[in-house]
């Protein structure tokens, strides 16, 4: 990820420096390409804050069933119920 965000400025400023435009259009253009490419930052934020939620919320579903397992199976050994302690 690292690699791509850095050719992709590397590509910008290339393009800037061999563009055939007035120093306004330029800027105009930097700008823009500026703003598309903290939106595309802020995707990739927001994508990977989504997986984490995810991958969290597994983990406490996997959690939670694997503790009512554990707490059936002292049940049934002990013939208590588990539910109070």
């Amino acid at each position: 990820m690292k690699s791509f965000l850095a050719g992709l400025g590397i590509g910008i400023g290339l393009g800037i420096l061999f563009a055939p435009m007035s120093g306004e259009a330029t800027r105009e253009n930097l700008s823009q390409r500026a703003s598309d490419l903290a939106d595309s930052a802020r995707d990739l934020v927001d994508q990977g804050r989504e997986k984490v939620r995810s991958t969290v919320s597994t983990f406490r579903g996997q959690a939670e069933r694997l503790a009512g397992n554990v707490a059936s199976n002292v049940q049934e050994a002990t013939g208590t119920d588990t539910r109070n302690l």
